[in-house]
């Protein structure tokens, strides 16, 4: 059977997001990992990056999860015009 478990991208309101999507769904996040979680001397986090969302994950159904992260500044912004999310698929038998 076929997984799909969408990745969005987001400019630094992920956690909005995710709040109002656990209203609708229900559930409790499965993961919430922010910047300054993996901060260290080798992955230095500027102090305005640091609580933003690094990745943040949210059951949707059976074996589904929506999953996202914000996109740091020094990467620039994402085009909210473009499709800004990943797909991942996974078979399991």
């Amino acid at each position: 059977m076929l997984k799909i478990n969408p990745w969005i991208n987001f400019n630094g309101n992920a956690q909005e997001a995710f709040d109002f999507y656990k209203s609708v769904f229900g559930g409790e996040f499965a993961k919430v990992v922010r910047f300054k979680d993996i901060a260290s001397d080798e992955f230095p986090v500027a102090e305005k990056e640091e609580n933003k969302i690094m990745r943040i994950a949210l059951p949707i159904g059976k074996g589904t999860l929506l999953i996202a992260n914000d996109v740091p500044e020094v990467l620039g912004r994402v085009n909210e015009q473009e499709n800004r999310s990943k797909i991942f698929g996974k078979y399991r038998k």
